[in-house]
């Protein structure tokens, strides 16, 4: 939004805040429901709703709209939800992959490995807990779906730089937040 002559930044901001609280106070609702039609979950539409918002609130400056504000909005949260709803799946995934391997024969023949095992699996959760979402996104779908860089970029709607770049930083931070935990890792995968 553009001021003429006003010269004043201040009276731009407050313009501008106007603007957002008055575009949230019109969609809100409407998104809110839309939301919930696709996640059949009322608290976790409202967080996708609220994500969108804040997303609009932080980008202002670097989005352009091409259609309207509207179809915008229910554009990106249908996007939001459905990133939730497969980050959901991929947890799930993970989860089952998890148990199944920890009821393997010979995954860990005692119950001390038992325990270990799953102090590690508590570890490596809280871990990815940690990672920014879209870093979390990227490193699940390329570790736990297997699928290569520019197949995630396809499905993410991202460059493959950007995957390579989020890739990097989920495996820093996983490093630095499962360094007590390497020597146990390796005993664990040496014994299976």
């Amino acid at each position: 939004m553009e001021l003429m002559d006003t010269g004043n930044k201040a009276v731009l901001e407050k313009e501008e805040t106007w603007t957002f609280e008055q575009l949230f106070k019109t969609h809100y609702k409407g998104l809110h429901a839309y939301a919930c039609t696709i996640l059949k979950d009322d608290i976790m539409a409202e967080e996708m709703v609220q994500n969108v918002f804040c997303k609009l609130w932080e980008k202002s400056k670097d989005i352009q709209i091409k259609s309207s504000v509207s179809g915008y909005l229910y554009r990106a949260v249908y996007h939001e939800s459905i990133n939730h709803i497969r980050h959901e799946k991929v947890k799930a995934a993970h989860a089952a992959h998890t148990r199944y391997r920890m009821n393997q024969p010979g995954a860990t023949s005692h119950a001390a490995g038992k325990v270990q095992l799953r102090e590690l699996q508590e570890k490596i959760d809280k871990a990815l807990m940690v990672l920014p979402e879209k870093c979390r996104t990227v490193f699940q779908l390329s570790r736990f779906e297997d699928l290569k860089y520019q197949e995630i970029a396809d499905r993410l709607s991202i460059s493959v730089k950007t995957v390579e770049n989020q890739m990097g930083k989920a495996l820093r931070i996983l490093r630095e937040q499962l360094v007590d935990f390497l020597p146990l890792l390796l005993i664990v995968l040496i014994n299976l």
